[in-house]
């Protein structure tokens, strides 16, 4: 679907539940719905939002510092710039629309927001209606355009790390490395990290979301990366751990049976299975070596303009996978003493099986 298509689906679902209009703030999802790229420097400080009425075309709504980039951005809508606030140019724009009945999403709008913005709307008539997920749902199926974005994004990010990997030296820190990654991303044409980068050495490679420090790296210690990039909007996320110069025989060890159990859970995935099946397949493999304790993550989660969405591969989600999905399979095992192993792949979910993105494997079987 293109992002017409995707409003219409959207003031169908309006015209269903009887509201008059839907106030889309969340970056990705006013992304999704209109092509228009910046975004928020945080949750209080917002690029626009984008205005869906039932019936009439769709407005983004933005102010002056966006308004060059928004007007070459979205196509079939107009843009309307606010310059003393959202508030002030809804109270003028929404009786004009006939709103009656605003949604907006619950799930990223402030509550401070919302307060200010129900007593303004109440004054003239409007109510606010809470609207969630549907966008959401939307997105955790791709296009065949959109999983051919996410594979450019993966392959950049295997040329990266392959680029990089070569120059690591013991000697170098966390945090060198972190700044080689990220700085070749962009030399290579990505957008941005998709995340912030994770280089864990020795015992802090058992920290699954290590912050980079300037610990040294030393030859013949475990070493994990785990990164991504942003590229045409859509993300990558991969998770690598080696070791500089000789693996020590327990490093080999643990490292054969995470892939062992990232193997069996990608050998698994198909359209109609569900998360939490995958997950436990993964889950029971590392469980049965004695390790069960120390895989306290979900397996995976869905990628797409976010590096983090859904659907998520863990036993708590007993929802099908469909085709069309993309997930990761991330399987980890982290002794605190010793040190961690993730390995970490992204696939998309096809009828009979999945596809693996990531092409080079050349660091996973060892």
């Amino acid at each position: 679907m293109n992002c017409g298509q995707r409003i219409e689906k959207i003031q169908a679902s309006l015209r269903r539940r009887k509201i008059d209009a839907l106030l889309v703030s969340q970056p990705h999802n006013r992304r999704y719905l209109s092509g228009y790229t910046p975004a928020d420097h945080d949750i209080g400080e917002s690029s626009g939002v984008l205005l869906i009425p039932a019936r009439k075309a769709p407005v983004l709504l933005t102010d002056f510092r966006f308004q060059i980039q928004a007007e070459r951005e979205v196509e079939g809508m107009a843009v309307i710039l606010y310059t003393k606030g959202l508030l002030p140019l809804l109270k003028t724009l929404l009786p004009e629309l006939g709103v009656k009945t605003l949604g907006f999403e619950s799930h990223y709008m402030l509550h401070s927001v919302f307060e200010k913005t129900k007593d303004v709307l109440a004054a003239m008539d409007i109510k606010l209606q809470p609207f969630s997920s549907l966008i959401e749902e939307m997105r955790l199926i791709k296009s065949e355009e959109e999983i051919d974005k996410l594979r450019h994004s993966v392959l950049l990010n295997e040329a990266v790390f392959a680029e990089v990997y070569r120059n690591i030296e013991p000697g170098q820190t966390e945090i060198d490395i972190a700044l080689a990654l990220e700085s070749t991303m962009r030399r290579k044409g990505a957008e941005s990290p998709s995340f912030e980068t994770i280089v864990a050495t020795g015992k802090r490679s058992a920290l699954p979301h290590a912050v980079p420090g300037d610990v040294k790296i030393k030859k013949n210690k475990t070493l994990m990366i785990d990164m991504g990039l942003i590229l045409d909007g859509y993300c990558s996320d991969m998770t690598r751990t080696f070791v500089p110069r000789k693996a020590s025989k327990k490093f080999l060890k643990i490292h054969r049976l995470v892939r062992k159990a990232q193997l069996a859970a990608t050998e698994a995935i198909r359209d109609g299975i569900s998360a939490a099946a995958i997950d436990k397949i993964a889950r029971s493999i590392i469980a049965d070596a004695g390790y069960g304790k120390n895989f306290g993550h979900a397996l995976g989660h869905g990628v797409g303009l976010a590096v983090h969405e859904g659907p998520g591969l863990s036993s708590r989600n007993r929802k099908h996978l469909k085709a069309g999905m993309i997930v990761t399979v991330e399987p980890g095992i982290y002794l605190p003493d010793w040190g961690g192993i993730r390995l970490e792949n992204m696939v998309v979910v096809r009828e009979e099986g999945c596809e693996v993105l990531n092409q080079n494997t050349t660091w996973l079987d060892c």
